[in-house]
């Protein structure tokens, strides 16, 4: 125990200020067990994320135990398919994680018996007024309730009806068992909250076996207490639902003597990204999108599929830190993790995403040669290649004008430029279609001012990327952007104010040849595009690259 709070001395963070707490006073002894309980309706979100590496983090650095548990209560929005993806996503977070997979629904045995335990002493009742009648008893926010006409059913009763609503003798809403609590209570969640509900609907893991189902409020603390969780790490919507948590553990005799602690922090908002699984959701279902993993969606599937690591998504999640504080985080810091992650990792490379063809006129037609380049200036051991330069090569089409501004430093009639680790080029004339749009420019080059060489001669003030004519690879490249235009909405308009400029798809792209050796999911920064990933849509005919992130960012570290 005395190691733990050694190790942790230095945190700052007030979740692992109360753990240290609870390791002093042994509240749970030695241990500290978390775990992340997310409800298999969708897929999870950069929301979810924060909660995953915290929860996980906690439990890695007090030497505990970290669990992923299904909140599967509800079965008529839950789908093995969400179960599948959520599983794959704390994998990917959480690479050490040693598999420890529960569900609500294992328990449903154990939260009856606990129901009947309430029953018994006397603090739940079966009642048989409607929902829209429980919410006109339930009172308001400055009125209090009043008690239901069936509250006060003896035990025996209630034990029998609940046992009948088990049995399937009445219909979905006809009874519902609440809690016996206090109908004038300043807190809404405990005048007498719902606990049990009659769905005769079919469970994707208990199949018919159950037509009530329990209410999420009842069953969360009863899961964590079974699986001895000892801090339960939720956000701030749980809070005014922690005194319901505490009562209900506090009057289950199992649990009395040490019952898990809730803890709340504040959920990450996004600038530029609609979060909520409704509403992402909505995106999907109504075509928005191209599915939860989209790209351009904020869904942990999402952003692995645009090539964003789990390293970087951690180191964020560490960055914007853990508060009660509710704020909106700048897009821009999770974009700086990304960045800062693959500097790093990820191998240069050229790629021309909107190409014209430059011909070096006195340059031998037949000539190859290769001229050598750094695959990463910040990461000498990621070594060198060797890349084909011949007469005719590919450039971007912004990187010639015929009638450039001041300050233009790249191609246009009479200028001189270095092509990247080749030669120094000279625009002597160009060629337009029938439209009046540049389709060549000729160059003639100087064969001393090779790179790497020793050249000392004159200068030149721009410096242009490229790749060989005849040895390039054809490649699909696609552009992802914010899927909000601005922060100026809100749920009822979101959709809106989608950006429709999130995806665009270049067709005619020119890459570097050696990336022919590469495979699906592997990086790279295109100079002065920024970061891409090689898409899973990728085919034998057809490569295609992810944009990840741009190479320039508004955010200060």
């Amino acid at each position: 125990m005395s190691d733990n709070i050694e190790n942790n001395k230095e945190s700052v963070n007030f979740i692992q200020k109360i753990i240290n707490e609870d390791l002093a006073n042994g509240t749970y002894g030695s241990s500290v067990h978390t775990r992340f309980p997310p409800e298999p309706n969708g897929y999870l979100h950069i929301g979810h994320a924060k909660s995953i590496c915290l929860n996980y983090g906690l439990a890695k650095k007090n030497n505990g135990i970290f669990n992923l548990r299904f909140d599967d209560t509800n079965p008529i929005k839950e789908d093995d398919s969400f179960v599948e993806s959520i599983i794959k996503d704390v994998k990917w977070l959480c690479p050490d994680w040693d598999e420890r997979i529960f569900y609500a629904s294992d328990y449903f045995d154990k939260m009856y018996k606990y129901a009947i335990e309430l029953i018994n002493k006397g603090l739940a009742f079966v009642d048989d007024l409607s929902a829209d009648e429980i919410r006109e008893y339930r009172g308001t926010l400055t009125e209090p309730g009043k008690e239901s006409p069936y509250r006060n059913r003896s035990i025996e009763e209630n034990l029998k009806l609940f046992e009948e609503m088990k049995n399937g003798l009445y219909s979905n809403g006809e009874k519902v068992l609440r809690a016996k609590i206090d109908m004038k209570s300043p807190n809404i969640n405990m005048r007498d909250p719902v606990i049990y509900r009659i769905l005769h609907e079919s469970h994707h893991n208990t199949g018919d076996k159950w037509c009530i189902y329990p209410m999420y409020d009842y069953a969360h603390p009863l899961e964590d207490a079974i699986e001895g969780i000892t801090h339960s790490v939720c956000t701030l919507e749980f809070e005014d639902h922690r005194p319901f948590y505490d009562w209900l553990l506090s009057n289950i005799d199992e649990f009395k003597d040490a019952p898990t602690k809730q803890i709340e922090f504040a959920k990450l908002f996004l600038t530029k990204t609609m979060m909520g699984k409704r509403y992402l959701k909505k995106m999907v279902e109504e075509g928005y999108v191209e599915g939860w993993d989209d790209p351009r969606m904020p869904t942990v599937a999402g952003y692995r599929r645009r090539g964003y690591t789990p390293e970087s998504i951690n180191n964020f999640c560490e960055s914007i830190g853990v508060s009660k504080a509710q704020s909106v985080v700048d897009i821009a810091m999770l974009e700086y993790a990304i960045r800062d992650d693959l500097s790093q990792k990820a191998p240069r490379t050229m790629a021309v995403l909107d190409p014209i063809k430059l011909i070096i006129t006195n340059y031998p037609e037949d000539k190859v040669e290769y001229v050598e380049a750094g695959n990463n200036p910040d990461n000498k051991e990621m070594g060198s290649r060797m890349i084909p330069f011949c007469r005719e090569i590919y450039i971007e089409r912004e990187d010639f004008m015929e009638n450039p501004p001041k300050k233009y430093f790249r191609l246009f009639p009479g200028n001189e430029v270095r092509l990247r680790n080749a030669y120094f080029v000279k625009c002597e004339d160009f060629i337009k279609d029938d439209d009046g749009n540049v389709i060549e420019v000729h160059c003639t080059y100087d064969p001393e001012t090779k790179s790497g060489t020793g050249f000392t001669g004159r200068k030149v003030k721009g410096t242009l990327h490229w790749v060989s004519a005849k040895h390039c690879i054809d490649a699909e490249v696609r552009l992802y952007d914010y899927m909000m235009e601005d922060d100026n909405y809100d749920k009822s308009n979101f959709l809106e104010k989608l950006n429709q400029n999130s995806k665009i798809v270049l067709k005619n792209c020119k890459v570097e040849p050696s990336i022919k050796e590469h495979n699906i999911g592997e990086r790279f920064q295109f100079l002065r595009h920024g970061y891409f990933i090689i898409d899973e849509d990728t085919t034998k005919d057809n490569l295609i690259f992810n944009r990840i992130v741009s190479l320039k960012s508004s955010y200060k570290k």
